[in-house]
């Protein structure tokens, strides 16, 4: 057999390296941080941190159902706006419901990685959010994880609850302010869907260039219950490593992802889980990337373990630099007869046609480009309200689609 050059070898490394994902060395990390002081408003943030939060979405002063901000390990504003809306840090919540103990730690383990170890044995930091029976909110919750300090660890465990009959809408920006360039992000969420409540959930990520990104998150959602999941990435990171497991438990159980990727740099690895244990169940997962630089990887796993069923999983790519890389990696595991479940990858190029078209409308080639990409990455969300559609097909459309 011959043996494999250096370059082939050097290949297959880096390879194996992408698929199965980048270890993070903890101890390279500072574990403590400095508290910061409580604010009664959101408003009355410092300037710096309510910047950072518009640039993920976040105007922590905009019609909202409630605000979470935390910065570093301090909660520093926990705040709703509605009786039937519940908001506060976790801490706070474990110290004040004994029932918590039935959801804290129940759909991912402590010891299921280094990562939630490592959450685990810190002491609680995060917020817990929970709609009441048969509240139904207009405006999102909005929420801000902000790590303005350097080389930190920054851990989180969030809690989400949307009882019988509710409705639950959440904004979450993540950030760094731009002086902030390396740092460690690792956020256990557990969300408790129940009998016919329905939420959206969505998570914008605006890093530093040396931030690595660790969350690890699971789902549960009751008969008659839906999840929108919205993940948007359009700034530099250095590794983001996410793989959300949801479980659809109930008749008639919903769950969308929908995931837009801009990667100019860095290790992206992301997708979702499901599983379909129940009647009439239904899930979709679409993913559109576009690649400058660095490598993406986007996964999706759909597991149907019951007759009827349904799963579609969706991911194209658009490759426009040599620089960077797109694997795409469905997988669909039909356990049962009756199943309704399919897939669809592309990755490729942008259409010399369709380049040609607008600029013979007068765009130059990188507005043309530019027009293309942005319409590439604006995916149909279908069940929000459309005050918040808008919002978050914003957040896509005005970011500079350039490289770093």
């Amino acid at each position: 057999m011959p043996v494999p050059s250096i370059e082939e070898r050097a290949e297959r490394a880096r390879e194996k390296k992408a698929l199965y994902g980048t270890d993070v060395n903890l101890e390279s990390y500072e574990s403590e941080a400095r508290a910061h002081e409580a604010v009664e408003r959101a408003e009355e943030l410092p300037g710096e941190v309510k910047k950072a939060a518009l640039d993920v979405g976040v105007k922590l002063d905009a019609e909202a159902s409630g605000a979470y901000v935390q910065m570093d390990q301090s909660p520093v504003v926990a705040k709703s706006l509605y009786e039937g809306v519940e908001i506060m840090d976790i801490a706070s919540a474990l110290k004040k419901y004994d029932f918590l103990q039935d959801y804290w730690w129940k759909l991912v383990a402590p010891d299921a990685d280094k990562y939630t170890s490592d959450v685990a044995a810190s002491p609680p930091a995060g917020y817990f959010i929970r709609a009441k029976k048969g509240m139904k909110t207009v405006f999102p919750v909005k929420s801000c994880l902000y790590l303005g300090s350097t080389n930190l660890n920054q851990r989180v465990h969030n809690i989400v609850i949307a009882e019988e009959g509710s409705e639950l809408h959440v904004i979450t920006g993540c950030t760094t302010p731009a002086h902030v360039q390396r740092g460690l992000h690792i956020g256990v969420s557990e969300f408790f869907i129940q009998k016919n409540a329905h939420v959206s959930f969505t998570m914008i990520h605006s890093w530093g260039k040396e931030v690595e990104v660790r969350p690890r998150t699971g789902i549960t959602i009751a008969e008659g219950g839906s999840l929108s999941n919205n993940y948007i990435l359009m700034r530099p990171v250095k590794t983001i490593q996410t793989f959300p497991t949801a479980t659809l438990a109930g008749r008639g159980a919903v769950a969308s992802f929908n995931t837009v990727i801009y990667s100019t740099m860095g290790n992206i690895d992301v997708g979702s889980n499901v599983y379909l244990n129940a009647p009439e169940t239904s899930a979709e997962s679409i993913s559109r990337v576009v690649s400058m630089g660095g490598e993406v990887i986007a996964r999706g796993r759909m597991t149907g373990t019951v007759p009827g069923a349904r799963a579609h999983l969706e991911c194209v790519g658009l490759l426009l630099s040599d620089k960077g890389r797109i694997y795409s990696i469905p997988e669909l595991d039909g356990r049962s007869r009756d199943l309704d479940m399919s897939h669809e990858a592309a990755v490729g190029r942008i259409s010399e046609e369709e380049l040609e078209y607008l600029m013979a409308r007068g765009l130059s080639s990188e507005e043309a480009t530019s027009v293309i990409v942005r319409g590439f990455l604006d995916v149909e969300i279908k069940g929000l309200p459309e005050e918040l559609r808008a919002e978050i097909r914003s957040i896509t459309q005005r970011e500079e689609l350039k490289g770093s």
